[in-house]
Parts: C-alpha cells; structure tokens; sequence
C-alpha cells in the first residue's frame, strides 16, 4: 500500500506543483505589503514547473491511486492545453487595466486561478465518477467567485449571480445523473461501469435518464445549445482573462471529462478492434449519437447568428465559442479514432487562435477603453500590428487557409463525412460561411474607416509583443505545418491501456 501511494504521488507531480503553488500564493499574500501583480509571477512560474512535469509524463500510461486517476497520452495532452492556456491568461491578467481597481485582493485572484486550474487537470484524468464530479466542482466554483471578481462592477456582479444559479442547477442535475448511474451499474470506475453495461443492465429506461443528466452538466460547461444561456453575460462581465479562460480551458477540460467518459464507459468492447468507427452500448431506445449530433448543429447555428447581432467584442467572441462548440462536438458523434483526433487537433488550435482574439480585445479595451465593435473604427491604422493579428486570428478563426483554423475544421469536417454525417456536415460548412460575415465586420471597422483627426497612436510594450507573438506564430504556423501535431493527437487517443 504504502509502495503504491509513493509510486502514485512520483506520478502526481504537476497537480502537487499547481497546489504548492496556490499555497505560496496564500502566504506570499500575507507578508507582501505591496499589493501587485508578484501571486501572479508565483503562479507563473508553478505552472511553468507543472508543465515541465507533464512533458516528462509523455509516453506514461498508467493508473494511480487506486485507479482513481488516469496518466496516460489522453491526460497528458489535455493537461498541457489546460497548463498552456492558464500561463497565458496569467500574461493576460498582468496586463489587464480591469484589475488596476483590485490590487488590494490580487492574490486572492491568483490563488482562485491556481484553483480552477487544479480542477480542470483532475478532470481530465480521472476515471473515477466521484472524483470526475468533484474536479468538475472545483473548476466550477473557483470559477464562479472569479467572474464575479470585479465586483464594483454592477455588470460583474449580475453575472456573476447569473453563472452561479445556471452552474448549481446544471452541476445538481449532473450529480443526479452519475447517482443514477453508479446505481444501476454499481460501480464508480469508469472501467467497471463499462464491464456492468456490456454484461447487460435490468434499467434501460434509468440509464437513458442517467446519460440525459450527465449531458446537460457537461453541455453546460462546454456551452453548447441549449445550455448556452449564461455564456454571453458571463463572458461580458468577467475580466477578458477570465472570459478567455472560460472560453478556452474550461471547455478543453469538460470536452477531455465528456470523451473519457463515453469513449471508455459506454464503448462495446466486442467491436472495439473490428472497425474504425467503435459501437456503443445505448440502447436502441434513444440514438444519443444524433441527440448529441442535433445539440452540435443547433450550436452551430444558434451561435453564429446569434453573433451577427452583437456589438460587444466579448459577447460576439461567447457566440462565436458556442458555434465551436457545436463544430468540436461533430467529433463526439463520430465515435471513432479519426474523430477524437480531429477533436484533439481542433482544441490545440483553437486555443491559440481564440486566446489571440481574446488578447487583441484585452489590449485595445486598456488603450481605447471600449469593448463595442462599432468604436474599432479606424483602430487597424492606429494599431496597424494588433490590428493585422486580429484579422489573422478571425481568419483563422472562421477557419480560412493558410491558419491554423482552416485545418482544424479541414480534419473535423473530413472525419465527419468519413462517417456519413453529410447533414450535419453541411450545417457546418453553411454556418462557417455565416461566421465570415460577424468576423470581417472588425476587421472592416478596423481598417476601411479612417481614424478621427488627431487620434493617437498607442505604444504597446514589448511585452506586449513577445505575447502577441507567442499566439500569432503557432496560428500561422499550423495552417502549413501540422503533421507533428497531427500525430501527436493520434498517439494521445491511447486511452484505453488501463483497462
């Protein structure tokens, strides 16, 4: 026992640096007299050891503490996203002027980031139900208060409200949904529910109802419709970092919880290795492949028209993750191996172009002090570098050759059509065209209307820069070089091993 515990926390490295982190937060915020962003340089340099840690775990593909957690290339590679997307959104956080008003409390903010950031790495490695609902609520709760942070800010605070009401209705009916299960199945490990289903269950109709649940907590994180409704208001009133966050890595985390859920749990292990494309073990009753493919269409659609609407960067930019959502979720339905790795290509992607977007907004809010689409008027001749990257990062992100967003949908697009999802295939390509038109809209503001006579010109650091580059390369960079990543998804759908 004590051999096993050892071996498991040797393997446990990169959650124990996140939590040595969060404490060195805390006690640094104690003793430092001079609130200022130095929790944040803290935080950056434990996630910067937590990821370091993560990389020396490729190629692992083990369970630890009694099976309750998984290291293994699925982990790993969703680890580092959720590592990666943290360090930048701290960047964020440092640069940001929406935090000037709240230095007092900086390191109450950190420590609150080092939390979520904890809760989504335990999401995507546990196997365990129990442990998959707890990370789920440590995400979920840090999460809440860090909206809400800002909150002198009457639109903070009733987003925060709104967020915390949604999230506790969807994580008490995701609950119900795993009770549900783990009763029927009498079993927590994911394995063990697996083995349960396949032996064949008395309660189809209470299995069915158990999966509804579980899909309306998971689809709520991931904002998918139609359980998008807070995403636009929270995103609003949130800081752009915490907007950025939500956006990107807790919908990476959730997306890793959902495919590790259903790839290992309901997979009919007598087909595994007949075929591509793997068949579950729902009943006949309910074809959850095209409820689940439904949901995905109706995000695509709903969020890009949505997001026509829009004149607040950040509630176009909630729209705009939804309709991803709804393009990344095509994956899930294909249940194969082509499909989870064009999930995993997507998201590597998606993060860098989505993360840019939402950075590009950040600066120009601290220097223009607006958020409204129609006042970006004449800023590409004013910012002519942050004006140019955002194009790139729209570009990308409507999913247009040469970035790095035209080969995520290239390969999610394709794995659909693989699978004979011609429908819905066609929705996500006839969307896409729509999201062409809310995207070109800022960059037309941006550099067809010249800027006002005697409008200044702003100077952004080279900080500020370095930032800028380190999303902007790797967005360009992917669109014509992508076969190691590519490949790197392939190797990392390997989940099954611990079986």
């Amino acid at each position: 026992m004590v051999e096993q515990t050892l071996h498991s926390i040797g393997q446990f490295y990169p959650e124990i640096i996140v939590v040595l982190t969060l404490c060195a937060i805390i006690i640094g915020d104690l003793f430092t007299k001079e609130k200022n962003h130095s929790a944040g340089g803290i935080m950056l340099g434990g996630l910067i050891l937590a990821g370091i840690a993560t990389i020396f775990q490729i190629g692992t593909n083990e369970a630890i503490f009694y099976e309750i957690l998984a290291v293994d290339p699925f982990a790993v590679f969703f680890k580092i996203l959720i590592i990666l997307a943290a360090i930048f959104v701290v960047l964020f956080s440092m640069r940001s002027t929406e935090l000037e008003n709240y230095e007092s409390r900086i390191g109450e903010f950190y420590m609150l980031l080092s939390g979520m950031v904890l809760g989504m790495l335990l999401m995507v490695s546990a196997t365990n139900l129990l442990l998959m609902y707890l990370a789920f609520e440590i995400t979920s709760i840090s999460s809440y208060v860090l909206v809400g942070f800002t909150k002198r800010s009457q639109r903070s605070s009733e987003s925060s409200v709104k967020y915390i009401i949604f999230g506790a209705v969807s994580s008490g009916i995701m609950l119900y949904g795993l009770s549900l299960l783990i009763g029927v199945t009498g079993a927590t490990d994911i394995f063990a529910v697996n083995e349960a289903l396949n032996a064949g269950i008395p309660q189809p109709v209470i299995f069915n109802l158990s999966i509804a649940m579980i899909l309306v907590g998971l689809g709520f994180k991931v904002a998918v419709v139609p359980f998008h409704f807070w995403a636009p208001d929270v995103y609003e009133g949130a800081t752009f970092s915490i907007a950025a966050i939500l956006a990107v890595a807790s919908k990476i985390a959730a997306l890793g919880l959902l495919l590790r859920l259903f790839t290992v749990s309901f997979i009919d292990i007598g087909t595994f290795s007949e075929n591509g494309v793997w068949q579950t073990i729902f009943t006949n009753d309910i074809p959850w492949d095209v409820v689940i493919g439904t949901m995905a269409a109706l995000a695509m659609i709903v969020g890009n028209f949505t997001a026509l609407m829009q004149d607040n960067i950040k509630r176009m930019l909630a729209y705009s993750s939804i309709a991803h959502a709804g393009y990344i979720l095509m994956g899930v339905v294909i249940f194969s191996e082509q499909g989870i790795s064009s999930i995993l290509v997507y998201v590597f992607i998606y993060l860098f172009m989505n993360l840019g977007a939402f950075y590009i907004a950040m600066l120009f809010s601290n220097s223009f002090d607006t958020e409204s689409i129609e006042m970006y008027k004449g800023l590409g001749h004013r910012a002519p570098m942050e004006g140019v990257a955002m194009t790139i990062f729209l570009v990308s992100l409507t999913g247009l050759p040469p970035t790095g967003g035209f080969v995520a949908k290239l390969y999610i697009f394709g794995a659909a059509v693989s699978a004979g999802w011609i429908w819905l295939v066609a929705i996500a390509g006839i969307t896409t065209v729509i999201s062409l038109y809310y995207y070109i809209r800022v960059v037309r503001n941006m550099f067809l209307y010249n800027p006002e006579e005697g409008a200044s010109k702003p100077k952004f650091d080279i900080r500020s820069k370095v930032i800028l580059g380190a999303l902007l390369i790797p967005t360009l960079l992917l669109g014509v070089y992508f076969t190691p990543l590519v490949e790197f998804a392939k190797q990392s759908i390997k989940i099954f091993g611990l079986n």
